[in-house]
């Protein structure tokens, strides 16, 4: 492996985490949009995998957010 392979690959990887991060904030607005529209919170843990208490901390984080904005 060369520097430059090496520098392709950390570039690559952090545009990997770019996107990660997006993705991630995305799936948290759709797990909101889910509990808004009242889909179970059962459901959109075999949806995406996560526990009902993550599924909660994210609900109520953007509870919070709304609540600030709002302020």
């Amino acid at each position: 492996m060369d520097k430059r392979s090496l520098a392709q690959m950390a570039e690559r990887f952090r545009d990997a985490e770019r996107r990660t991060e997006i993705l991630r904030q995305e799936l948290a607005v759709a797990i909101r949009q889910a509990s808004a529209d009242e889909v179970p919170q059962k459901d959109i843990c075999d949806a995406t995998g996560y526990t009902r208490q993550q599924v909660r901390r994210i609900v109520l984080a953007g509870a919070e957010d709304a609540t600030a904005d709002e302020a």
